[in-house]
């Protein structure tokens, strides 16, 4: 891995897009942000640059990543859409939405980038700073969070410069991201599968299939086996103090993350509070969570406990992230 770089700070514009586009032609790793979280970017075909971004990150090299495009026209050289792929392409891109489809004959994302799978993960994101830089680069680039692997996941340039300073050569800073979390992720094989929920309802990806999207199997989600996607390994976008889910009361030493206007007993003694969404938002919650999560963790506390969220909408993503961070390591 090459560390002791120094990692170069700009702010977002013209000049940033250029400057990214040269790192990552040149095989070095930028950080950008994109609608949902900030991403760690290495050009699709290289597969040396790929090697250094998964060391960088401390990343299974078994975990695959997802190629960012800048349109269909580009993501069809890369991976074979069926009606299902371009109706869901064309009713939610640019946006938080991942499609893993059977890659072409002559895919260029390399091998590593693909974990060795026959599919790809593809998405083409809605950030104007994320498809300023794929236009100034002309070419696919796989960008996986942009935070050390496994910890939350960054929603701030600064949440980029704590993990990652001294490993990568740019992060470009495009201000707080707006959705929070990672792009739902949705297999396109013989039935239509949810893999990862995420900045997308379930339900309107739904809408548009009208049919229900498959589970996974459950194994597909242990960190024994080689996950279908990215993202599906059991733990992940852990803090480091441990996570305890479904709070109805909270200890002394413990950090709260709550939701909603409830108080719950035994706030009093706790570290520190921070509420995703004091009115009970889910989208705000969603915005808020990997920055709270990094902000409590920052206290060390004795561990986090978090209030209970509805799941139902943006809520099935949440707790799958919170799920993920409470897995015992």
């Amino acid at each position: 891995m090459k560390t002791g770089l120094e990692t170069l700070i700009l702010p977002a514009g013209e000049a940033a897009a250029t400057a990214a586009a040269r790192v990552l032609a040149a095989g070095g790793l930028v950080a950008f942000p994109t609608e949902t979280v900030y991403g760690l970017g290495a050009d699709a075909a290289n597969a040396t640059a790929i090697a250094h971004l998964y060391a960088a990150k401390g990343r299974p090299a078994f975990n695959p990543l997802i190629a960012h495009v800048a349109d269909l026209s580009a993501a069809r050289r890369i991976a074979r859409f069926d009606a299902r792929a371009l109706a869901l392409a064309k009713a939610f891109w640019p946006g938080p939405l991942t499609l893993v489809l059977p890659k072409t004959d002559d895919c260029p994302v390399a091998d590593l980038a693909t974990a060795g799978l026959d599919t790809v993960a593809i998405r083409l994101p809605a950030h104007p700073v994320a498809q300023a830089i794929l236009r100034a680069f002309g070419g696919a680039v796989v960008a996986p969070s942009a935070n050390i692997s496994g910890h939350v996941s960054p929603t701030l340039a600064a949440h980029v410069e704590s993990d990652l300073a001294g490993r990568i050569d740019l992060i470009v800073d495009g201000g707080p991201v707006e959705v929070g979390v990672e792009s739902t992720i949705v297999g396109c094989f013989e039935t239509s599968m949810l893999l990862r929920p995420g900045g997308l309802s379930r339900e309107r990806i739904e809408t548009v299939l009208g049919a229900p999207l498959e589970r996974p199997p459950a194994e597909a989600g242990s960190d024994d086996s080689q996950p279908l996607a990215p993202g599906m390994l059991a733990s992940h976008y852990a803090p480091r103090a441990s996570v305890r889910l479904d709070a109805r009361e909270v200890a002394p030493g413990e950090a709260l993350l709550a939701f909603g206007p409830a108080r719950v007993p035994g706030i009093e003694a706790v570290t520190t509070v921070m509420n995703l969404s004091p009115a009970g938002d889910l989208d705000e919650a969603a915005a808020n969570l990997f920055g709270y999560l990094r902000a409590l963790d920052a206290r060390a506390p004795r561990a986090i406990a978090v209030m209970t969220i509805p799941d139902e909408g943006l809520g099935e993503a949440i707790n799958d992230r919170l799920r993920r961070a409470a897995v015992a390591r």
